[in-house]
């Protein structure tokens, strides 16, 4: 760590870990009520139990975003951040605003929860991935023009470099589109229209400049790659993701009432989208077999280069599969969607949060890795969690394919519920293979404490890769 001020990422990067358990295990308990539907009711129904567990997502993920920013970027800027003291109060006001929404889904029913947060003043609930109250989606805004703020000043003043500035942009897009959760139509086309502009701009457009950036900035500290060859890659890899992701949003319109060149558009652009998390693989492993250097983190090399190939399956392959319309016609909001969005999710956004936190968190701690047997245990942890994301994905995927037969396909489609039971076996091995991602969670925060004791323990017992 160059830089006092990069230890504010610290807090961001525990408190997202945190959010990330409390994710799992919310997806936990939601996927054992597909099949024991009165589990926790009605103390968690599912309505509320999937609340947490896609919000807890979105705000962890965002934690960790903020916390690689302010990693990265006073390196990258090559000085101190503009304000510490602003990204700690910021860190503070977003957390607790993050626990009372929650404790709010909790405890209070979602329609007395928007009577009491002032909803019909203001009216922006009720929206998959955007139920927060209104009151909190305006802390959201608040806090991310704050963090804005500090970033944009830190680079100003400091080198700019295409790293930090792919990463700016990346997180004004982010902070841009969430604007349109405010937005909230009674059109259902209309609401259906720009709800995308938030979700799919967000994940498949602009998330995918910070996860270029932070990927890049990973290499080039890890793998000592000029950095101008990862530089011109990464310019290459956000051109294809922009255009590709911008008018790939179309794939969401097939059947929403929009005009049927969407069809058009978006099979056509949806088919590129694949194209940069490939050339994201193909960079990730370039950059590390064209290495001028060995670096002792190499669990966090792991982490890397897991993104990229998690990410060019889960977004790549898996959204290539039913990205057609005429295949979409079919399977659209079935389990194939769910196997989708999956590994979509964990290979490019979770993976890269872990990857930057697996190389930041040492450096911060004064050492440039872990111990070797902390190491051991984040590669454990790596593979228990990948692994077992791959079989959540081919099960739902086989579900899914089940469904798509006997609910849409088939001369004599069965009823929904009906066909829910068909397809229950596979939703029980979701289960089993999510109780072992939860274990290579607990393994990974396991490998931070027994990274700390190894650096209190005498010079001598620490392995000499430490």
């Amino acid at each position: 760590m160059k830089y006092p001020s990069q230890a504010v990422a610290r807090p961001y990067f525990v408190a997202a870990v945190a959010l990330f358990a409390a994710q799992i295990l919310f997806g936990l308990i939601m996927g054992l009520q597909y099949v024991v539907g009165d589990f926790l009711f009605p103390e968690i129904p599912f309505n509320v139990a999937r609340m947490v567990h896609t919000n807890a997502l979105i705000v962890w993920l965002l934690m960790a975003f903020m916390g690689a920013a302010y990693y990265l970027v006073p390196e990258e800027a090559e000085r101190e951040l503009y304000a510490p003291w602003l990204a700690l109060a910021m860190f503070w006001i977003f957390l607790i605003a993050a626990a009372l929404t929650v404790a709010g889904y909790l405890l209070v029913p979602y329609a007395g929860l928007a009577k009491l947060t002032g909803n019909e003043l203001l009216p922006t609930m009720g929206r998959e991935f955007l139920e927060q109250p209104t009151i909190t989606k305006l802390g959201i805004v608040v806090v991310a023009l704050a963090f804005l703020f500090n970033i944009g000043m830190t680079i100003l003043k400091g080198r700019k470099t295409v790293v930090n500035l792919v990463m700016l942009l990346g997180l004004t897009g982010l902070a841009v589109f969430f604007l349109f959760a405010f937005y909230n139509p009674t059109n259902l086309v209309l609401d259906k229209y720009y709800w995308w502009w938030v979700v799919h701009l967000w994940v498949e457009g602009v998330w995918e400049l910070i996860l270029g950036a932070m990927l890049a900035f990973v290499l080039i500290k890890t793998t000592g790659v000029d950095r101008e060859v990862i530089e011109k890659w990464l310019y290459v890899i956000i051109a294809m993701t922009l255009i590709t992701g911008i008018i790939g949003t179309g794939h969401h319109y097939y059947w929403i009432g929009t005009p049927e060149y969407w069809q058009w558009w978006g099979s056509i652009f949806s088919a590129m989208e694949p194209i940069p998390f490939f050339m994201m693989t193909v960079f990730a492993f370039n950059m590390v077999n064209r290495r001028r250097r060995n670096h002792p983190n190499k669990a966090a090399v792991l982490w890397a280069l897991g993104t990229a190939v998690m990410a060019f399956l889960g977004a790549g392959v898996w959204g290539f599969l039913h990205t057609l319309s005429p295949i979409n016609f079919y399977t659209h909001g079935t389990q194939i969607t769910a196997a989708h969005g999956h590994l979509a999710f964990f290979g490019a956004y979770v993976l890269i949060s872990l990857t930057m936190i697996s190389y930041a968190m040492p450096l911060m701690s004064g050492r440039e890795a872990n111990s070797e047997r902390s190491q051991v245990l984040e590669m454990w942890s790596f593979w228990l969690m990948s692994v077992s994301m791959v079989f959540i994905t081919l099960f739902l995927t086989a579900a899914g394919i089940l469904q798509v037969y006997l609910q849409r396909f088939s001369d004599t489609p069965l009823q929904f519920m009906l066909v829910q039971d068909k397809i229950a076996l596979f939703y029980w091995l979701r289960e089993i293979a999510g109780l072992i991602f939860l274990a290579g969670l607990v393994v990974y925060i396991v490998a931070f404490f027994v990274a700390a004791k190894d650096a209190k323990a005498p010079a001598a017992a620490v392995p000499a890769a430490a």
